[in-house]
C-alpha cells in the first residue's frame, strides 16, 4: 500500500500541477489540435498523414463526449477517403502530400477493429440502424479475413497482406482491444470472438520475453507453435505494445497475473526515481535514452490503478499518438467494471 501511495504521488508531481478532467473542455483541446474541420485526425509529428487506427480512436473518444457532430465528421472522412473498394477493411495511411494520397491499400486490423467498435457505440447511444450494419459488416470481413488458426490458436494478423507465410505469421498483440473484442462477442456470439479474446489472453502470457518477462512490439508465431519477439522491426517493449495493459484493464482483464510484467517493471523504474523509457531492448534490458511521452505515464496510471488517472493533462507539445493514449487511458478508467 504504501509503495503505491508513492506512485501515485510521484505520478502526480510528474503530470504536473494542472490536471484537466476529461470533459468537454479537454476534447475540445484534443480537437483543435487533432481533427481537421473535415474530419480528417492528423499526425502533425509523422508528415501530416493520416491513420485509420487515428480515426477509430477519435471515433470511440466521440461518442464517449456525446459529440455525434464530430463522430460524423469522421465516419465521413473514413469512409470517403480510407474504405477499401474489395473489402470492408480500411486502408492504413493516407498521405496528402502524396498522389495518390492512399498509395498502400493494405489495412492495419487495429484501425478496422476501433471503427467498427465506434460505429456499434454509436448505434446504440444515439439509435442509428446504419451505424449497426456498417460495424457488422466491418466486423464481419475482419473475422473472414484476418482471424486465422495458427499452431492450434486463434489469432488475429494485423493486415491483409505481408504477416503471413508458409513458416508462421507475425502477430501485433497490442491489436487485441479486448474491450472491442467482447462487445463484437456479445453483437455475435456464434462468430468465435470469445475464443480469440481467449486465446489472445493465453498468448500473452505466453509470449513473454526477456529480464522483465514483457510482450514485445511484434511477435513470430510459427507453425510449430515456436513464439519469439521479431529481430525486424527489433525485439522491444515500446511504442505498440505499450497499448497491451491499457487494452487488458479496459476490457476487464486487469487481473494480477496479465498485469504483473508491466506493473513489476514501471513500479521498479519509479522506485529508482526514473522515467518510464520509449522502449525496453527485449534481448539485453537495454532501454530508450529518451522517456516515453505523456500518454505513456497515463497507461502506466491505469495500470497500477492510480487515482490520478480520472484526470488528464494535454500539454500544448504533446504528439498526436500520447494524446490520444491519454484520452483512451481515461477512457479506460472511467469504464472500468463495464466489460467484467
Amino acid at each position: 500500500m504504501r509503495l503505491l501511495l508513492a506512485i501515485a504521488a510521484v505520478m502526480t508531481l510528474w503530470l504536473g500541477p494542472r490536471a484537466m478532467a476529461l470533459d468537454a473542455t479537454t476534447w475540445g483541446e484534443a480537437k483543435a489540435r487533432l481533427v481537421q474541420a473535415d474530419g480528417r485526425v492528423v499526425d502533425a509529428d509523422n508528415g501530416g498523414i493520416s491513420h485509420s487506427e487515428g480515426q477509430g480512436y477519435a471515433m470511440v473518444a466521440a461518442v464517449a463526449m456525446d459529440d455525434r457532430a464530430t463522430f460524423d465528421l469522421l465516419w465521413s472522412w473514413t469512409a470517403q477517403h480510407l474504405a477499401r473498394a474489395d473489402r470492408r477493411l480500411f486502408s492504413w495511411k493516407y498521405d496528402p502530400a502524396a498522389n495518390p494520397p492512399v498509395a498502400d491499400p493494405n489495412n492495419a486490423t487495429d484501425g478496422d477493429i476501433m471503427i467498427a467498435w465506434a460505429l456499434s457505440r454509436a448505434a446504440g447511444q444515439w439509435s442509428v440502424p446504419a451505424y449497426a450494419a456498417a460495424s457488422a459488416e466491418i466486423r464481419a470481413s475482419i473475422h473472414d479475413n484476418l482471424v486465422r488458426r495458427v499452431a492450434g490458436r486463434t489469432v488475429l494478423l494485423p493486415g491483409l497482406d505481408g504477416f503471413s507465410d508458409d513458416n508462421g505469421v507475425t502477430l501485433n498483440l497490442s491489436y487485441l482491444i479486448f474491450p472491442a473484442l467482447k462487445d463484437f462477442a456479445k453483437a455475435d456470439p456464434a462468430g468465435g470472438w470469445d475464443v480469440l479474446i481467449s486465446d489472445g489472453l493465453a498468448l500473452l502470457l505466453d509470449a513473454r520475453f526477456g529480464r522483465f518477462g514483457l510482450n514485445p512490439d511484434w511477435l513470430r508465431l510459427g507453425v510449430d507453435g515456436s513464439l519469439a519477439a521479431t529481430a525486424t522491426p527489433p525485439p522491444r517493449f515500446g511504442f505498440d505494445a505499450v497499448r497491451i495493459p491499457l487494452y487488458l484493464v479496459w476490457g476487464g482483464e486487469g487481473r494480477a497475473e496479465m498485469l504483473a510484467p508491466f506493473t513489476q517493471f514501471w513500479s521498479g523504474l519509479n522506485a529508482q526515481g526514473k522515467p518510464l523509457p520509449g522502449w525496453v531492448d527485449l534481448r539485453n534490458g537495454q532501454v530508450a535514452d529518451y522517456p516515453g511521452p505523456r500518454g505513456y505515464v497515463m497507461v502506466q496510471l491505469l495500470a497500477l490503478g492510480t487515482p490520478a488517472i480520472a484526470t488528464t493533462d494535454l500539454p500544448a507539445t504533446d504528439s498526436y499518438y500520447s494524446t490520444m493514449l491519454s484520452l483512451l487511458a481515461a477512457l479506460a478508467a472511467a469504464e472500468q467494471g463495464r466489460y467484467r
